[in-house]
């Protein structure tokens, strides 16, 4: 898996980010803690500069400035929503995640907190605590004060995990220290999946290559950086200057690079205004399409050179989406920018498998097994591989590529719910690969991270269009060439050696024009490799996009989980802030431990923890959301989530019966329900449902109830529940809307 990065910053026409430089903070942050016993005792105005500090880098964790997380708010960490004490909370955890972040190294306990915190805050102090400690915020990782944690003698269930990959690895330590039993099934000889560092080279001239994913883009707040923190590892910023060559090897006038540079920004502009005016009538519309639109409609890059780095440019955005312009969609496919991680893009030292050799050490794996049936229900879970071994446990997660399961590899029994297999079906999934070569000695200049090549025909735009110098952190003089769009699908079947010719040609014909025909010589590579990503049967593929007529909403539905709480999903196409990343498929591991920790408490009634709480609270939330409802018809109540107009967003559905005793299924009335009178004090039987935005406008459009209900069941394939039918998914919907529907407190107050 390959990341998303450039390090040409046209790439993308970014929204403006709240970022803050990770050293200047920690800096801040240990001059403000530094040997005081009590943050107490600090004046107002070194107390507001501290807090502002420490809501900036919640902030840059992805916690909203002045406002809950829809998990905080599930999790009840406060009695009432909007008053003091949630501005007491927000304060509270934005002190404990920066007091973390300040020393990664070590365990934050809850008696280190409380020495920088009033005594009258501690019950406060404990719920901020527990939340961010059992959902992977603070005390994660691979260091020795992480690892103590890892218990020996478990005190949960047992928990299969499909895929060593980074979201497995992640979920299985986060799960070992919260006292589960886990196993890893592996399909290769290998961990890592998607992350692959290769040794290459000959003996006393090795190279380590990355030959998957590779570039950790956003190094503020990042947890993959956290790890490299933890481990000493050094970091190599990805140097922004990345000069740009003709097909014939000279170099590209500086001013017309700028020029095609603006140019492409503004067609992305007009992307965006189509989008503004279209809305949900440009789902259909792929962004290749609309640029393609736009440039004739402008009449820009018409010249030979003008087009050939236009093409170069729309190169670089398959690369970084892994996908084919003409198959993403216009309207979400950059829905992900406004979360994107601040800072440098950075390559790790002597590559990435050393993040994943710490995350893999004390983790119970199995390789080669390769996994060919899930099967999920009441009692448990059962996975079946391709060696006929048969695996049982409590809960399973599944963290295989989005290829995968595209290519249904994988039996579930039984089947996953229609929406998800939707979701898979509508998400895209694309291709990047990789042409890797060891040179006796560095030839390119050593001042350079990056540079890129031209095309003649706008078909090959994507091959070879982009190298990277790896010869700072790799130990050898290290080239890799980006395969990317169109060229990436061929270059699957294309003779390597044919590929490796092609790429000296190139390197060859640049050098020529940069040295002239008696400067510098381009040898013979000592070793090479070619990547065929798509042809690997346990990823099939790269990273995924939006494709045209998905939206952000379905990487929520992919993260969902089934079987009442016993299979999970994790990996990169389940988080929609983070697709594509590695850091994404790290966070998503996270996650889904915290999700399994919370259905193992549920399912055990955890008194303190577990369903009750929630439930209570949820029923708090539905009754004031229907106090006003989006849509009102007879018996049939609709609310709408605010934050979106996504017509794949979710609804709330709710109707209303009389007190009733009929058994309600597909075949039931509204008059059959009226006619069975229960004898209690309930006046009526309240019941619910989740289904999509487009699928409650076309429920509402159905005449008389009765035809709706049976519309419900029988088109949409829905049942109607009661709360605690909703489950975790719906609980989070719920308590999204509330909050949504309260608004956001805009004081902060400074308690500690």
């Amino acid at each position: 898996m390959e990341t998303q990065s450039s390090s040409r910053k046209s790439l993308r026409k970014h929204a403006g980010l709240l970022n803050y430089d990770e050293d200047l903070a920690f800096e801040s942050i240990e001059s403000h803690l530094g040997d005081l016993p009590k943050r107490r005792t600090k004046t107002s105005e070194d107390l507001q500069k501290e807090t502002e500090t420490e809501a900036m880098i919640a902030f840059s964790l992805g916690f909203p400035i002045d406002a809950l997380l829809e998990d905080e708010i599930e999790a009840g960490v406060v009695r009432e929503l909007g008053g003091q004490e949630q501005n007491d909370y927000i304060v509270l955890r934005n002190h404990i995640l920066a007091k973390w972040r300040a020393n990664v190294r070590s365990w934050l306990s809850k008696s280190q907190i409380m020495e920088t915190v009033s005594s009258e805050y501690r019950a406060l102090m404990s719920s901020a605590y527990d939340f961010l400690l059992s959902h992977g915020y603070i005390n994660f990782g691979v260091s020795s004060s992480v690892k103590e944690k890892l218990r020996e003698e478990p005190t949960e269930g047992t928990v299969l995990i499909v895929g060593g990959g980074l979201a497995g690895l992640a979920a299985a330590r986060q799960l070992l220290a919260f006292g589960f039993k886990v196993l890893v099934l592996e399909g290769r000889r290998r961990p890592g999946g998607r992350v692959y560092t290769k040794k290459m080279g000959l003996k006393g001239n090795f190279a380590a290559v990355d030959l998957g994913g590779s570039v950790i883009t956003g190094i503020h707040a990042n947890p993959l950086g956290v790890l490299a923190r933890q481990l000493s590892l050094p970091l190599h910023k990805v140097r922004d200057r990345c000069p740009l060559y003709k097909p014939d090897g000279n170099p590209v006038d500086e001013r017309l690079d700028s020029k095609v540079e603006y140019i492409f920004n503004e067609l992305l502009n007009k992307a965006t205004q189509l989008r503004q005016t279209m809305g949900e009538l440009a789902g259909n519309i792929s962004l290749g399409c609309a640029l393609e639109t736009f440039r004739e409609m402008y009449g820009v890059a018409r010249d030979k050179e003008e087009r050939q780095l236009l093409d170069w440019h729309l190169a670089n955005l398959e690369y970084a989406n892994a996908g084919l312009l003409s198959k993403l969609s216009v309207l979400f496919w950059d829905q992900d920018d406004p979360y994107e991680m601040g800072g440098d893009h950075c390559l790790l030292a002597g590559g990435n498998c050393r993040l994943i050799d710490a995350l893999c050490e004390d983790i119970p794996i199995l390789y080669e097994k390769i996994v060919q049936t899930i099967k999920y229900g009441s009692e448990g879970v059962e996975v079946k591989t391709s060696d006929l071994q048969v695996y049982q446990a409590d809960m399973v997660l599944c963290t295989v590529p989005l290829g995968v399961l595209k290519n249904k590899s994988i039996t579930f029994v039984p089947e996953l719910p229609k929406r998800k297999l939707k979701a898979i079906e509508r998400l895209g999934f694309g291709l990047l690969n990789k042409v890797a070569m060891v040179f006796p000695y560095v030839f390119w200049g050593e001042d350079l991270d990056t540079f890129g090549c031209l095309n003649e025909d706008s078909h090959r735009r994507g091959e070879f269009f982009l190298f990277y110098s790896y010869h700072m952190v790799s130990g050898g003089p290290l080239l890799i060439a980006l395969v990317a769009g169109e060229a990436a699908i061929r270059f699957e079947t294309t003779d390597p050696v044919e590929s490796l010719h092609q790429v000296l040609k190139i390197l060859r014909a640049i050098c020529t024009g940069i040295y002239g025909p008696k400067g510098v010589l381009v040898p013979d590579p000592i070793q090479s490799i070619c990547t065929r990503w798509g042809s690997d049967p346990l990823c099939q593929g790269s990273y995924s996009h939006v494709g045209v007529g998905a939206s952000g909403s379905d990487y929520d539905i992919l993260a969902e989980s089934a079987g009442n709480g016993r299979l999970f999903f994790a990996g990169e196409a389940t988080i929609r802030r983070y697709p594509a990343t590695m850091h994404g498929a790290f966070l998503s591991g996270l996650r889904e431990a915290s999700c399994i920790l919370a259905a193992s408490r549920n399912r055990h009634g955890d008194p303190v923890k577990g369903l009750p709480k929630r439930l209570e609270q949820c029923k708090v939330y539905l009754a004031d959301l229907f106090r006003k409802p989006d849509i009102i018809c007879g018996n049939f109540s609709f609310v709408f989530d605010p934050r979106t107009d996504d017509s794949k967003s979710l609804v709330l559905l709710r109707v209303t019966f009389e007190k009733c005793s009929a058994i309600i299924d597909e075949n039931t009335s509204l008059g059959e329900l009226r006619s069975g009178f229960l004898q209690h004090e309930n006046p009526c039987l309240q019941l619910y449902a989740i289904l999509t935005r487009e699928q409650a406008l076309e429920l509402n459009l159905v005449s008389g109830e009765d035809a709706k209900l049976k519309f419900l069941y029988r088109n949409i394939g829905l049942k109607l529940v009661g709360v605690s039918g909703l489950g975790a998914a719906g609980n989070s919907l719920v308590s999204g809307i509330a909050s949504s529907r309260r608004g956001r407190c805009k004081n902060l107050s400074a308690v500690v």
